[in-house]
C-alpha cells in the first residue's frame, strides 16, 4: 500500500474532549490532511505506535506543520524509545520546537489535552510497538495496532470503539511468510473475528488492509464479521469519519 497508494497512508485523525491529535502518520499524511481541511496547526500531540516507514514517515513535516514552520512552540510526541533513540524518527531541530516528547512503554499512561491515554503491552512484532487505550469522560476507545496474535491481547483493549490493523485475509505460516518476503507479525481476518468476539466492543473498525485484504473487498468481510459475531464490524475508508455519537446507538 505504500508503494501503491492504493488506499492512503497518512495514520488516523482524532478529535477527543476538544482536543485534537494524529496517530501514526504514514507516507502522504500531510497532503491527506491539507486535502481534507484538516489543519495541522490545530493538533495537540502525535502518538507513532512503532518507527516503522508506514507509520511514522511524515511525523517531521506533520510536527513542523503543527508547530506552524517552527514559529510556535507546540505540541507533543509520544513514540516508543526505539524510535526517538535507536533510530529516531524525528530530527533534533523539530524536537526542539515541541513542547515536549514523551516515551511510550509497557504499562503507560500519558495526558493529552482533555483526555488520557494508555498503552498496556508490548506488541508481538519487528520493533518495539504499542496499541493505545483513549479514555475520554464518556468513552474508551482501544487501538490495536500492528502485531501477531497472541492470547493475552484481547484482555487489554477493552472499550466502547475498537480499532484493529487488519494486514492479512488470513494467518501467515512461517514458510509463506518466508516465501513472500513479508513478516508475520500482523492480524488477520480470523484473529479479528476472535478479538471482536472476546471483547465485545459497540463498533469495530477494521483498517491497515494488505492488498490481499483489499482484493477481498474488506468491507465485504466486515459484513460477514458482523453477521458472525454480532458486534458492528466495518471496514475503514479513505477519508472516512467516525461520530462517537454513533456508540450510543449500538
Amino acid at each position: 500500500m505504500i508503494i501503491s497508494q492504493v488506499l492512503a497512508t497518512g495514520g488516523i485523525w482524532f478529535n477527543l474532549a476538544g482536543t485534537e491529535f494524529l496517530v501514526d502518520p504514514g507516507p502522504g499524511s500531510i497532503v491527506q490532511a491539507t486535502q481534507r481541511k484538516l489543519n495541522p496547526e490545530h493538533l495537540e500531540g502525535i502518538i507513532v505506535s512503532h518507527r516503522h516507514l508506514d507509520h511514522a514517515a511524515d511525523v517531521n513535516i506533520m510536527a513542523e506543520a503543527m508547530t506552524r514552520g517552527g514559529f510556535k512552540k507546540h505540541g507533543r510526541l509520544f513514540a516508543p524509545r526505539d524510535a526517538l533513540e535507536t533510530e529516531p524518527v524525528i530530527l533534533d531541530y523539530l524536537r526542539r520546537r515541541l513542547e515536549g516528547v514523551e516515551t511510550l512503554e509497557a504499562g503507560g499512561s500519558y495526558t493529552l489535552g482533555g483526555f488520557s491515554f494508555t498503552t498496556p503491552v508490548r506488541h508481538v512484532h519487528g520493533v518495539e510497538n504499542y496499541g493505545m487505550v483513549f479514555r475520554t469522560g464518556k468513552y474508551t476507545i482501544a487501538y490495536i495496532t500492528d502485531t501477531r496474535y497472541f492470547d493475552e491481547l484481547a484482555r487489554y483493549y477493552h472499550g466502547d470503539l475498537l480499532l484493529l490493523n487488519v494486514v492479512f485475509l488470513d494467518p501467515k505460516t512461517p514458510a509463506q511468510a518466508i516465501e513472500s518476503n513479508m513478516p508475520i507479525d500482523h492480524l488477520s481476518v480470523p484473529d479479528v473475528e476472535r478479538l471482536v468476539t472476546d471483547i465485545r466492543p459497540k463498533v469495530a473498525i477494521m483498517t491497515h488492509f494488505g492488498m490481499g485484504m483489499y482484493r477481498a473487498h474488506p468491507w465485504t468481510i466486515a459484513e460477514k464479521l458482523t453477521e458472525k459475531t454480532g458486534i458492528r464490524v466495518l471496514a475503514a475508508r479513505d477519508g472516512m469519519t467516525f461520530h462517537l455519537s454513533e456508540l450510543d446507538k449500538a
